[in-house]
């Protein structure tokens, strides 16, 4: 009986699942492949064949039966090439047996027998290291990638000539190094590190209230005229925001990588990603999703970090519900027919808006040409669940000219800024200890209330705003969740009725 086992990953989502291939060789000649697999792996036996014989390899000219098990899962993907080849060439008897013993292979193969980078590949090792694989084998150009994980041996390959020759304890082949056009690149999610606070001239007000937002990670809407330097705020919040932990790192490059956005020079994400799809974006490229195969969109992208949503009234009013949820739980769910896959997402989301179709509705610099009728629908573009879930609305004024350069000379630089923040979320960390919550924009309103209540004075200063019709409860919590951050900032125990007070105004964007 000729018959091999080798083992790869299927990703779902951003997690992995560790898939065993098995291959039976025996009968009339044939490839019969079971076990779900889409049309990329009904592709793959042309694409292994082809490696096979361009490896000087001889193709068994029998029937060869391929189950990928458990065969309940889908299988998407051409990163099932390597471990394919290897199990068929095992099963054929041209493969040690102990090669395909507790390996994982992960790998694309071009037709000259090369091994191609694929995405997902952190993903993919570290869910073979929850499955207690401790040797990876993966292209050459993704193995820095799959070093990030510890505890697991990692191969990497630049052709299956190449991995035979290990197997076999042969020579190895001299072969040129994949070249830098075919890595995959990064396109999006990473923040410019080289703007700074202290390049926007005045604004102090909303500075306090990004500085507020970094402290907390708290969701801002920034409303101004074109000019006012909303976009220029926006871009300069990652820069405020404590590097990610070890583990938040893997977490954020692991949904890089299935993303493809992982840099091959930088594989391990340090810094709070950014961001900033286009208004024009779909939802599945703003929420994740896609067809057949579930992706991660901008949502994850940001996980950890800012999702910024410039002329956000310019976005389809479907894209921007579909951040209700994410933004209370921290997570998309993507469903399809095939398999359903929960994707993080507990981003950090700044809406940049102009009051009306022109911008300058309540301008003293400009007149506004726009009807009442179009200012009123333009606003309503954000719906108030969304607007609800906001915990800053934070009107932004054009800059007065005559007094530019005197306020540049006076801005605080973001490194000063970012040591306040550090030190604002220290306090919030030794306060959340021991819960599953890291910062105040995280903690949900009936943890706040039961575990963390404020003075009876200071929250009934609150709760006089929701009697009036000016809050919801959901807007009084989340005033409170802000008045807990000014508090860190400031160095307070509790909340102070002066801290409630500026909550409240960066709430109903009331500006001293």
């Amino acid at each position: 009986m000729k018959l091999a086992t080798t083992r790869s990953v299927t990703l779902i989502g951003v997690k992995g699942a560790v898939i065993d291939i098995e291959v039976h060789i025996g009968g009339m000649p044939g490839f019969y492949m079971v076990g779900l697999p889409d049309v990329s792996l009904h592709e793959a036996r042309e694409r292994v064949r082809a490696a096979v014989l361009s490896s000087h390899e001889e193709w068994p000219l029998q029937r060869i039966t391929v189950n990928l098990s458990p065969a309940s899962l889908p299988k998407k993907g051409s990163q099932f090439d390597l471990g394919l080849a290897v199990a068929i060439l095992a099963a054929d008897g041209d493969v040690p047996p102990m090669a395909t013993k507790d390996v994982v292979y992960v790998g694309e193969l071009a037709l000259d027998g090369r091994v191609r980078p694929v995405v997902g590949v952190l993903a993919a090792v570290l869910a073979a290291a929850a499955a207690g694989v401790q040797r990876v084998v993966v292209p050459e150009a993704n193995a820095a990638e799959a070093r990030l994980v510890p505890d697991v041996s990692v191969l990497g390959v630049r052709s299956l000539a190449h991995l035979l020759a290990l197997l076999r304890g042969e020579p190895v082949p001299d072969e040129p190094e994949l070249e830098r056009e075919d890595l995959p690149q990064t396109q999006w999610g990473t923040a410019d590190e080289s703007v700074d606070m202290n390049e926007i001239a005045g604004q102090l007000e909303v500075k306090r209230a990004v500085e507020i937002a970094a402290a907390g990670r708290h969701h801002l809407l920034l409303n101004g005229a074109p000019g006012s330097g909303k976009t220029m705020l926006a871009a300069r919040l990652p820069g405020l925001l404590p590097d990610l932990s070890t583990r938040e790192s893997l977490e954020v490059s692991s949904i890089h990588s299935v993303a493809g956005a992982l840099a091959a020079d930088q594989p391990l994400v340090t810094r709070p990603p950014l961001a900033a799809p286009h208004h024009s974006a779909s939802m599945a490229a703003v929420v994740g999703g896609g067809g057949r195969t579930i992706r991660p969109g901008s949502a994850s992208i940001a996980h950890r970090g800012v999702l910024f949503l410039d002329e956000a009234p310019e976005f389809r009013a479907g894209v921007l519900d579909s951040l209700r949820e994410p933004l209370e739980s921290g997570s998309v769910v993507i469903a399809r027919v095939e398999a359903t896959a929960s994707l993080p997402a507990r981003f950090q989301l700044v809406l940049a808006a102009n009051p009306c179709k022109c911008g300058y509705h309540g301008s003293v610099e400009r007149d506004c040409t726009c009807p009442p009728d179009t200012v009123r629908r333009y606003g309503n573009k954000i719906s108030e669940p969304v607007r609800d879930r906001i915990d800053m609305h934070l009107p932004v004024q054009l800059p007065n000219l005559a007094t530019l350069e005197e306020d540049l000379a006076g801005a605080e630089p973001t490194k000063v800024i970012a040591e306040r923040v550090a030190e604002a979320r220290e306090r919030a960390r030794v306060r959340l200890a021991g819960s599953q919550w890291q910062v105040n924009g995280d903690v949900p309103g009936p943890a706040l209330r039961r575990h963390f209540p404020v003075p009876a004075a200071v929250a009934d200063r609150a709760q006089r705003f929701v009697t009036k019709g000016a809050l919801t409860a959901r807007g009084a919590t989340r005033v409170l969740g802000v008045a807990w951050t000014i508090a860190d900032l400031e160095g307070h125990d509790h909340p102070t009725i002066a801290d409630v007070g500026e909550a409240i105004g960066l709430r109903l964007g009331r500006l001293p």
